[in-house]
């Protein structure tokens, strides 16, 4: 050394700031160390605050959290659901579809829900008493053919057509029938709700069937305008009565055909009109050297001044004999007098209905 000269060395200053540094990294290192550590031994953890299919599992490790799963999910969604509409109940039971659960794919997301983030919030979030706000859904699986299987047999049980207002003469009068609204089920909304219902635990299991209400084309207001003329024929009464616009205008003495040659029962139409008509006789055994003939208009033929046609032969016309009105004396025809028949023939054009009973 001169003397005089500086001193050779670290300052205080530096030695003092080195001291620092090298604390500063080795604090910065066992740290690290043990936040890697803190993290790695909740790797199969599950944060608190996760949920899976509604229940919590949060703090649990994950073959608890598999089993706590598999105790609880099972019980709840092995509940039947069902389908309802109007007091009709139908029943889907989860055995019958195979319904079956994935623990361990509900487990996988939880954990990996926890794991959200890196190691350094995930280690702040477990020291600090954080929490994870998730709730991962049911995984499940079954056999989606035996729930649309369910729903087409709702669709039979449930669906129906409208039916128009008409009339009905089963019972020897004339009847209205009213009009009735059609249904129809809304398939793949029941099926959606249904498979919807099956993956909720703690969901209503009851679930509702909609449906689309079908407007008929005639209601009974319309019914009249739908039927301008109508005859009907009460056989055992030996009764033709003659209706407009579904009202009652006249009623006429008949003859119907006897035993064995019945005036054919049903509803038919008119689509044969005829002034003075001749005969064609039917090719059977009552019309003897007759059968298969025409006898035209005049004093043989039987068909007296005017025809309405019904069915197979089968008429309504006019005879010369008085005497049979209100019997069964035809060979299957309808006769009336012939003042009668001329102006029922004027009164009923084509396309009118005839009610036979």
């Amino acid at each position: 050394m001169f003397p005089g000269g500086p001193t050779l060395g670290r300052s205080p200053v530096r030695q003092r700031s080195f001291v620092i540094l090298v604390a500063a990294v080795a604090f910065l290192l066992v740290g690290s160390v043990g936040v890697y550590a803190y993290d790695s031994s909740r790797d199969d953890q599950i944060a608190t605050g996760v949920k899976a299919g509604g229940v919590d599992i949060g703090g649990l490790k994950t073959s608890a959290a598999r089993a706590k799963l598999r105790r609880t999910l099972s019980v709840r969604l092995n509940r039947p659901v069902y389908a309802e509409y109007k007091g009709a109940r139908f029943r889907l039971d989860p055995a019958a579809i195979k319904m079956r659960l994935d623990i361990d794919g509900m487990v996988a997301e939880a954990l990996q829900r926890s794991r959200d983030g890196n190691v350094i919030s995930r280690t702040v979030r477990g020291v600090l008493g954080g929490s994870v706000k998730a709730d991962v859904p049911v995984r499940s699986s079954y056999d989606h053919g035996a729930v649309k299987l369910l729903v087409r047999h709702v669709e039979r049980r449930l669906d129906r057509p409208a039916r128009n207002a008409s009339i009905d003469f089963s019972s020897g009068s004339l009847q209205k029938v009213k009009e009735r609204k059609g249904r129809l089920i809304k398939a793949q909304a029941l099926r959606r709700d249904l498979e919807s219902a099956l993956g909720v635990p703690d969901g209503n299991r009851t679930v509702p069937i909609a449906a689309v209400s079908i407007k008929p084309k005639i209601t009974t207001s319309q019914l009249a305008g739908s039927y301008p003329t109508v005859i009907t024929i009460n056989r055992s009464a030996f009764d033709l009565t003659l209706y407009k616009h579904l009202k009652q205008v006249k009623s006429y003495t008949i003859a119907v055909g006897r035993q064995g040659l019945e005036t054919p029962a049903g509803e038919y139409t008119v689509t044969d009109k005829q002034i003075d008509p001749s005969w064609h006789v039917p090719n059977s055994s009552w019309a003897g050297s007759l059968a298969g003939q025409v006898i035209p208009p005049g004093p043989q033929d039987p068909l007296k001044a005017r025809w309405i046609g019904i069915t197979d032969g089968a008429g309504i016309h006019g005879t010369a004999d008085i005497g049979s009105l209100g019997s069964s004396a035809s060979h299957g025809c309808i006769r009336m007098a012939i003042p009668d028949v001329i102006e029922l023939y004027n009164r009923t054009p084509y396309g009118s209905k005839i009610f036979i009973h």
